[in-house]
Order: C-alpha cells, then sequence, then structure tokens
C-alpha cells in the first residue's frame, strides 16, 4: 500500500512517515499543496493523508480539485483545528475522515487501517483497453489469454493501470517499485517495460505502453 503525506510540518511529517514505514506502508512526503496535487494525480497511491492547514493551495482546496478530477484515493485530512467547524469543512471538501490535532497515534492508524480496508475491497481488477489485471492473482488478461506476472512485473504494471493515459515519470515508476534507497537505474524501468510489452503481444491486447521523452510512460489502446 502506499500512503502520500502532504503536510507542512516537517517534524511532524517525518515521525508519520516513520511510523507508516514501520507498519509495512510505502510513504512520500511533500510539504507543498500543488506538489501534491501533482503527485495524487498520477493515480499511484492508495490513500492521501492531507494537512487541512496547507499554506499556498489548502488542504481543503487540494481536496476539492482532486474530487472535480474524479479522484477517488481516500483522503484522510489532519485538520488544523479541532471542533464540528473544521471537520466539517473537510467532509464538506470531499474527505473521507478528519482526525483534529493534537491526535493519539493509535487514532491516526487505525483510521488509515480502516480507510485502507475500505479501499482494498472495492476493486479486484484494473481494466484498461479490453485487457485487465487481476490485482490478487497477478494475471494480465485479455479475452481467453493470461499471462502471469512477476512482482516487480505487476506493480509496474499496475502503476500504469491506475494512471491510464496520464504519464508516469520514469523516476516515479523506479521510487515506487524498486524504493526509495535502489541502486537500480532508470534503465531497469525501461527493461521491465520490455517484458511488459512483450507480455502484452502474448496476450494479443490492444495496450500500449507509450514512452514520451521527458515526460514519461502512459497506456494506449488502440482501435480494433
Amino acid at each position: 500500500m502506499r500512503i502520500l503525506i502532504v503536510e507542512q510540518d516537517s517534524a511532524l511529517a517525518n515521525s508519520v512517515c516513520a511510523l507508516l514505514r514501520r507498519r509495512g506502508y510505502e510513504v512520500q512526503w511533500t510539504a507543498d499543496g500543488e506538489t501534491g496535487a501533482a503527485y495524487a494525480a498520477l493515480g499511484i497511491y492508495d490513500l492521501l493523508l492531507v494537512d487541512g492547514g496547507l499554506p499556498g493551495l489548502s488542504g481543503q482546496e487540494l481536496t476539492r480539485r482532486l474530487r472535480a478530477g474524479h479522484c477517488a484515493v481516500p483522503i484522510l485530512m489532519l485538520a488544523a483545528c479541532g471542533g464540528v467547524e473544521g471537520k466539517v469543512a473537510a467532509l464538506n471538501a470531499g474527505a473521507d475522515y478528519c482526525l483534529p490535532r493534537p491526535f493519539d497515534v493509535r487514532e491516526l492508524l487505525a483510521s488509515v487501517e480502516a480507510l485502507l480496508r475500505r479501499r482494498g475491497g472495492q476493486v479486484d481488477l484494473l481494466a484498461f483497453g479490453g485487457t485487465t489485471l487481476d490485482l490478487g492473482g497477478g494475471q494480465l488478461s485479455c479475452r481467453e489469454q493470461s499471462v502471469r506476472l512477476s512482482a516487480r512485473e505487476f506493480e509496474l504494471m499496475r502503476l500504469l493501470f491506475q494512471a491510464g493515459e496520464r504519464s508516469v515519470p520514469k523516476e516515479v515508476l523506479l521510487a515506487r517499485v524498486w524504493g526509495y534507497d535502489t541502486d537500480a537505474t532508470e534503465n531497469s524501468v525501461e527493461v521491465y517495460v520490455g517484458l511488459l510489452r512483450k507480455k502484452l503481444r502474448r496476450i494479443g491486447s490492444a495496450v500500449r505502453i507509450v514512452a514520451i521523452r521527458r515526460v514519461g510512460y502512459h497506456l494506449e489502446a488502440e482501435p480494433r
């Protein structure tokens, strides 16, 4: 599970990142609302933790923008202050839950796990261009043909399916699939993209993985 934290308080963000990583989650942090909106729009995160008191693009404005763009990822807002008004404003903006500050880490973890369970129960398959990716079995299928993906192939394909026609930067794919501290290079992404292209052709899929120079990769479906 991948979690994006958009939080201006670096000390708090580092503490929450460490806590979530100890629980096995992959976590990325940004302190800027505009950057958070750009990352969230990639569609590669399972949960967003958003600071309600962000400077510039506020947490509520960020949430409204994402919901207006049909982003369905659960959003846990960390309210700038307690009280009913703050919670109501966060929920009306599109947040799934609002946690007032200061919060107990046990409540934070319980909220994160509850929202992720809800999201995990909603989707078993991702589909694009007549091709499906089985999130439970790790199989890529088109009509009657299917092929099993390796762990890294699956993670890479999942990110591309979630992003669809939106381009995902190569460095983002590298960080998400190989990890932030990896010694792998962007050439590793190119190698695995090549393997996935072969498997898409093997099952007769109309889906293509398209590379855009200095932008990244996205999916296209050829007309039949």
